[in-house]
């Protein structure tokens, strides 16, 4: 991808903060995270379960507002900010001009309803077009996803089809209205590792025939390798390394990210015995560390990491940025 321009924002997150009150107090799921995304590029959410991955996501569409739900910060689309919108617009902008994939498509999809005839619930709920016209647009969905037999799969239920195939016929259903972002939540998820790589391949290729952005959240670095243009590192609610795909992945900064990168098995070279494991347990309550959230886990923590929240620091390279202060950085 060129190098990006400010024109070619079309997402701009600053100090977005989702926060759940439950019995214990206020959880903190999301603490104060800038993120940018540019037209045509992915970027991936990386961190353990509970890092906020997901709660980042649904925020932008309007998905975990509740009155238990605290939800502060900005998320400039267009000019629109859509942390504060009304649910009304929100609606009309779900599905048609930012979409989501769901992690689970067996229980995102209708059981009782044929999987074609959601696709066409989608189009024509943002378009006046005939219901005969919208089927014939999705018979032409499922084929550019990978689905065989189109014309004879929309008119399968959800059980009928494979694990490979409801995840295929969620993503048509993201791209029914070619949005412009398309939020992909762990889209690989209990899927074998072919399957997984053909569902993949459908989001480079489809990325590229139409330009859509990508969100993609997920825990497995091996997806993160094939697909990300950037990798956004998160845990405990916070963002604590960005930057190209090459630099978090070769070159990565945060103990947390080398931590991750460590525990993944290699396919190459000789068997070194058991993998790496960091130590501890993510956070997952109401409290947290004063400073940073890492440091009980971490093994460079010195007296410096308790003091006030860190912000991303630059380092040596441009756009690679990472929240350590106790040297961690090679």
């Amino acid at each position: 991808m060129s190098a990006a321009t400010a024109d070619e924002v079309i997402l701009d997150v600053r100090d977005l903060k989702v926060g759940f009150t439950v019995r214990a107090g206020r959880l903190p799921a999301v603490d104060g995270v800038d993120l940018t995304l540019r037209r045509g590029e992915t970027l991936a959410l990386v961190g353990e379960s509970g890092s906020g991955k997901s709660a980042l996501a649904m925020a932008l569409v309007g998905l975990n507002r509740g009155p238990r739900t605290e939800i502060a910060g900005t998320a400039d689309f267009h000019g629109e900010n859509l942390l504060t919108a009304r649910e009304s617009r929100l609606r009309r902008i779900r599905g048609a001009r930012i979409a989501v994939v769901f992690q689970d498509a067996l229980a995102a999809l209708n059981p009782l309803q044929r999987a074609g005839g959601q696709v066409v619930e989608m189009i024509r709920t943002h378009h006046q077009v005939p219901r005969a016209e919208a089927w014939r647009q999705t018979a032409r969905l499922f084929g550019d996803v990978g689905i065989a037999s189109p014309e004879r799969s929309v008119r399968a239920y959800p059980h009928e089809l494979s694990g490979g195939m409801r995840q295929r016929v969620m993503i048509a259903l993201g791209l029914a209205n070619n949005p412009e972002i398309l939020i992909a939540d762990e889209p690989t998820t209990a899927l074998d590792v072919t399957i997984q790589a053909q569902v993949l391949q459908v989001l480079r290729d489809l990325q590229r025939d139409h330009g859509t952005a990508v969100i993609l959240i997920t825990h497995d670095l091996g997806v993160v390798a094939g697909v990300a243009d950037r990798i956004a590192v998160m845990y405990a609610g916070r963002v604590v390394e960005t930057g190209t795909r090459e630099q978090v992945l070769f070159r990565p900064r945060h103990p947390y990210t080398r931590g991750l990168l460590a525990s993944v098995p290699s396919l190459t070279g000789p068997v070194t015995g058991r993998l790496t494991a960091i130590g501890g347990s993510a956070l997952t309550g109401v409290d947290r560390p004063p400073g940073c959230a890492f440091a009980p886990r971490c093994d460079l923590a010195g007296a410096g990491c308790s003091a006030p929240v860190p912000l991303l620091r630059r380092g040596t390279e441009s756009g690679h940025l990472d929240a350590c202060v106790a040297g961690g950085q090679p």
